[in-house]
């Protein structure tokens, strides 16, 4: 059982940027692929960054593309979102996971994953 724990959100400007932060307890990160999401209001949560155990194999959304870094830390239990050029679509809630499978299929669905953290909230204004 791990427990995550995001932080780093806030209300920025359009074209400002920002660190997210994922912490795990309970368990080390060190053999878990790990995904970012996010979420609008009224919106699904959607897939935006995978990285897996080694950084060996990173994903991103064609949305952030460009714009979004994943990184992490295994000594420090850590797994980072650095987010960038921020618009006001990039706007909701962002979530850090840990996959069920130690593989890479599924790495973009949220149904793969099992542990999920609380959520940190991003705004970005015009």
């Amino acid at each position: 059982q791990v427990q995550l724990v995001e932080s780093g959100g806030g209300l920025v400007q359009a074209g400002g940027s920002l660190r997210l932060s994922c912490v795990a307890s309970g368990r080390s990160l060190s053999t878990y692929v790990m995904g970012w999401f996010r979420q609008a209001p009224g919106k699904e949560r959607e897939f935006v960054a995978g990285i897996s155990a080694g950084s060996i194999s990173i994903s991103y959304a064609d949305s952030v593309k460009g714009r979004f870094i994943v990184l992490r830390n295994n000594a420090k239990n850590t797994v980072y979102l650095q987010i960038s050029s921020l618009e006001p679509e990039d706007t909701g809630g962002y979530y850090c996971a840990t996959k069920q499978l130690r593989d890479w299929y599924g790495v973009e669905r949220a149904d793969k994953y099992d542990s999920w953290g609380q959520g940190t909230q991003v705004t970005v204004s015009a």
